[in-house]
């Protein structure tokens, strides 16, 4: 096991009742588990994400911390958290990086996978198939 090692997890789902599809407003909420697999305690300092509709629109978000926390996390420890983001398009993607600083002054970014942000079987009004 290496000493500085974190695992990140992420759920994404469609949010239909913050949705306006005739509008080409799409939400979409994700949850987070950001797990410290590695041997030495870190700090969840920063992120960066960056957000890609099917349309080919492009954001960047970058900022201290995530939903206003810069979690300690020790080794085996986890955090969880949920947030979002809207698109203009039914799909996209998004993945990222967070930074992170060890006790011992060790500093990395951890990549976050590329996910999926998916509401194609959105029908007009925000509802959905099943």
């Amino acid at each position: 096991m290496s000493a500085y090692n974190v695992q990140i997890d992420v759920v994404p789902q469609y949010v239909p009742d913050q949705s306006k599809p005739l509008q080409e407003v799409f939400a979409f909420a994700y949850t987070v588990t950001v797990t410290n697999s590695g041997r030495v305690p870190v700090q969840l300092i920063a992120r960066h994400w960056v957000i890609q509709d099917e349309r080919g629109h492009s954001e960047e978000v970058k900022g201290l911390g995530v939903v206003g926390q810069q979690p300690l996390l020790r080794p085996g420890e986890s955090f969880q958290y949920t947030s979002g983001c809207r698109l203009r398009a039914a799909s996209g993607t998004m993945h990222g990086s967070y930074f992170f600083v060890a006790e011992d002054g060790h500093r990395f970014d951890a990549p976050i996978h590329t996910f999926v942000l998916d509401a194609s079987n959105a029908l007009p009004g925000g509802r959905t198939l099943h």
